[in-house]
């Protein structure tokens, strides 16, 4: 007997009720984490209070850039008291164009759920894409609350952009290696901007001691570059709330000294408002007014942390502290500095701190040598993060990282990074021994940084936004016209310094795309490699072997199929556990995975197998931490997973089939009594939940699902499967009798015809990388005693 349609408004009851506290819809619960860094804009006092903040970690390193921009523009002499004017106008157009219109009110807004830098650029693009190197993703990530895009129509120019970026691999390469660039400059930029910033603050003592050594501000410069670089342990947490109060009076402090030195020295200097100035600056002269940029380019230096440091802060925020705070007071302070400089034009070597009024000098000196530290302490923040997120990409070899804050995601230490950081920046200190070469070398990090921000930025507006062709053209006209300008200034100025970010940003290079084509290629050889079903369907429920009790975890690259290094572990040992789990930890191009929906878990083969596969789900902004249970959160996913399946009597017999995201027509027809009466509207109505709660389970959850499935059972009159106790309870057992994790320990060597340069890349840097690199064993926090490693060795 059939049922009876149910109006599904009038006749709810208490299984809607159920439906509604289970199965909240996906839509609302995304834009709710989409926006949660949005919410803070509710409050203007909030707003205020973070944007005072943000001062203190953002704008450090683009407030100190007037200790030194008129000596690298001028490094000998005025030649006449008009250039000035034409300078600080160049220093004027370029605040305005570059950090204010560009970044401020265009890139800030291409975030990642409010992450920025380059590769949240980048995992925007993956995301709308199919760009990823490695392809180890599934229609389910896309499911994901914070994997968030758009869908765009066939003959749009979004969609032609898309097929056109998908259409050769050679583009995916280009398209990585620009943001592999763009990785290492800003890493050049961890390494200068300390060097820059302190070494031009220490110089303030010649001033006043001016037969002092310039030995002695080296060395004194150094002795604070050690000094910074070892407490980066302690983490910019702890010192968070000193750094905006120092960030804030520097600002004051060079906004008033500029003020007061318009209205002593100059006012006429104003006159560079006019961009009339820019055009005689150059009609005067030739090769030196075009060389001189890279100095002006100075003034805008830290404009990309301005968008990489973006994490803790709203959009709002970073733009109220710059429109009312920063610009203001750049400009006041160029200005003043212009008019010091109309007065004194011998004085370009260290125009800064003489324009200063001696009442005050000493306490400058002292704000400025903090400030100096603060915008050090900005950038180096800045390569960790980046860093990070190069090895979630799978392009940099696996280091520590450590969490300095329980409170903020982002504020991360890597000590391998710190003491390379450490040692080059001293070099470069000891090295060079003046702001002049290293202003040369520092201008050439920032300048590509920014090109490869403006390529990517084309590409979002395009594919993301689905910006108008003209309004992209006048972002990529404007932005290239000046950052083109800039860069051709700089390559006059390689042999002076300007080689030194080549060389570094050369060396990681070769180290990051190095070991991503090592990560490639190991993921195509258990891609091509893996195991068939029918293979393990053959074997039988023994698997052909000894089942042991215990549990194995068998960590595999692959999220899906059978690893190559399971047979391999089968050959050669005559016994296996007696539950067997494929673990699967991968990185998305999202910014985090929340905790309950991090992991995917799904049945390989029949139940009597007894093997499963479970997906752990990571963004580029998650971490392992060592407080994390990670084998607690799989196995109480894994017992919510059991309990689910066996109320909706899903059982694979094949690898292809998972819960997650499919509707199975198996277990509706499981719904069927004997009599073969069709299933209620209620039971609908609970089924289709579950097919959400299984999309949503996690350990957090577990308790709660097991609980709402056993009100489910109890009011649809069903029972629970004995089956299911006794799984469970089977798998208690097997895991009081041990766990064991099982890891591959897989050796790539390159084919006796490969070539030469292929040769040393992968047998010898490569395999260094793999020596010197952290075991996955550290970072899973895998014990000792019950770690298993399986070697093998493939040929690429």
């Amino acid at each position: 007997m059939a049922a009876t349609p149910i109006d599904e408004e009038s006749n709810k009851g208490s299984m809607w009720d159920l439906d509604q506290t289970l199965d909240q819809p996906m839509e609302e619960e995304a834009v709710r984490l989409r926006n949660m860094y949005r919410e803070k804009k509710f409050s203007s006092l909030l707003v205020l209070r973070l944007a005072f903040q943000s001062l203190g970690v953002v704008y450090g390193d683009l407030g100190t850039s007037p200790l030194y921009v008129f000596y690298n523009t001028f490094p000998s002499e005025i030649d006449e008291i008009e250039d000035v004017i034409g300078a600080l106008s160049l220093i004027i157009y370029s605040l305005t164009l570059i950090p204010l219109l560009k970044y401020v009110f265009v890139v800030l807004r291409a975030n990642d759920n409010g992450q920025g830098g380059t590769f949240a650029l980048y995992s925007l693009l993956c995301r709308h894409a199919n760009i990823k190197t490695i392809p180890n993703q599934h229609k389910t990530d896309e499911e994901l609350t914070t994997y968030s895009r758009q869908t765009f129509a066939e003959n749009s120019v979004a969609a032609k952009t898309k097929r056109w970026l998908e259409a050769k691999p050679y583009r995916k390469n280009a398209l990585l290696m620009l943001v592999l660039v763009g990785t290492c400059m800003v890493i050049g930029d961890g390494i200068l901007t300390p060097a820059i910033s302190v070494l031009s603050a220490a110089g303030g003592i010649k001033v006043d001691h001016p037969h002092m050594s310039n030995d002695v501000v080296v060395v004194l410069a150094v002795v604070i570059l050690v000094g910074l670089f070892s407490m980066q342990h302690y983490g910019t947490d702890k010192v968070g709330w000193l750094f905006a109060p120092i960030v804030l009076i520097w600002f004051l402090l060079v906004g008033a000294i500029g003020a007061v030195n318009i209205w002593k020295y100059d006012s006429s200097v104003l006159k560079a408002f006019s961009p009339v100035y820019i055009y005689r600056y150059f009609r005067r002269g030739g090769k030196d007014r075009w060389t001189s940029l890279g100095g002006i380019l100075l003034s805008i230096t830290g404009t990309e942390a301005l968008f990489a440091d973006l994490s803790h802060f709203p959009v709002l925020a970073v733009q109220i502290a710059f429109t009312v705070v920063v610009f203001p007071c750049l400009l006041l302070a160029y200005t003043g500095q212009a008019a010091y400089l109309m007065k004194h034009k011998e004085h370009t070597s260290d125009a800064f701190y003489r324009s200063i009024p001696d009442a005050i000098y000493w306490p400058v000196f002292v704000v400025a040598t903090a400030a100096a530290v603060v915008a050090s302490q900005a950038t180096i923040s800045a390569t960790f993060s980046i860093i990070k997120q190069a090895l979630a990409l799978g392009c940099f070899p696996r280091v520590k990282v450590v969490h300095t804050s329980k409170q903020f995601l982002g504020q991360i230490y890597i000590p391998d990074i710190n003491w390379v950081l450490m040692i080059l920046c001293v070099i470069v200190t000891a090295g060079f021994r003046n702001t002049s070469q290293i202003g040369n070398a520092y201008g050439t990090a920032v300048v590509i940084v920014m090109l490869v921000t403006t390529f990517l930025m084309i590409l979002i507006m395009l594919l993301v936004w689905r910006s108008h062709w003209s309004l992209v053209l006048i972002f990529a006209g404007l932005s290239l016209a000046v950052e083109l300008t800039y860069f051709s200034a700089v390559l006059f100025k390689v042999d002076q310094g300007g080689w030194v970010p080549l060389v570094i940003a050369a060396a990681f290079l070769i180290i990051m795309y190095v070991w991503h084509y090592g990560t490639v290629k190991r993921y195509e050889f258990e891609m091509h490699s893996r195991v068939s079903m029918a293979w393990i369907l053959g074997l039988g429920p023994s698997l052909g072997l000894v089942r042991v009790p215990g549990i194995g975890l068998v960590y595999t690259e692959l999220a899906s199929g059978v690893p190559h290094i399971f047979s391999h572990f089968i050959t050669n040992l005559p016994a296996i556990h007696s539950v067997v789990v494929f673990v699967c930890v991968k990185y998305l191009p999202v910014y985090t995975v929340p905790v309950d929906e991090r992991f995917l878990v799904k049945r390989i083969g029949p139940k009597n197998f007894h093997m499963f596969r479970c997906v752990a789900r990571y963004g580029y902004r998650d971490l392992h931490k060592k407080d994390d249970n990670f084998e607690k959160m799989l196995f109480d996913n894994l017992f919510v997973f059991l309990r689910l399946e066996s109320m909706m009597e899903g059982c694979s017999d094949s690898d292809e089939y998972s819960l997650y995201g499919q509707q199975t027509e198996r277990s509706r027809d499981a719904l069927h009594n004997e009599n073969g009466n069709t299933i209620s509207s209620e039971v609908e109505l609970t089924l289709s939940s579950l097919d959400s709660i299984v999309l949503l389970n996690s350990p957090l959850r577990g308790n709660s699902l097991v609980r709402s499935s056993a009100q489910i059972s109890s009011q649809s009159g069903l029972t629970s499967s004995q089956t299911e106790i006794d799984e469970v309870e089977y798998l208690n057992s097997c895991r009081d009798a041990g766990v064991v994790h099982i890891l591959g320990n897989t050796v790539i060597r390159a084919r006796r015809d490969s070539s030469f340069l292929k040769k040393i890349a992968v047998d010898y840097v490569y395999a260094f990388l793999r020596r010197v690199c952290r075991e996955n064993s550290v970072i899973f926090n895998i014990p000792h005693e019950s770690l298993l490693n399986v070697g093998q060795i493939f040929y690429v």
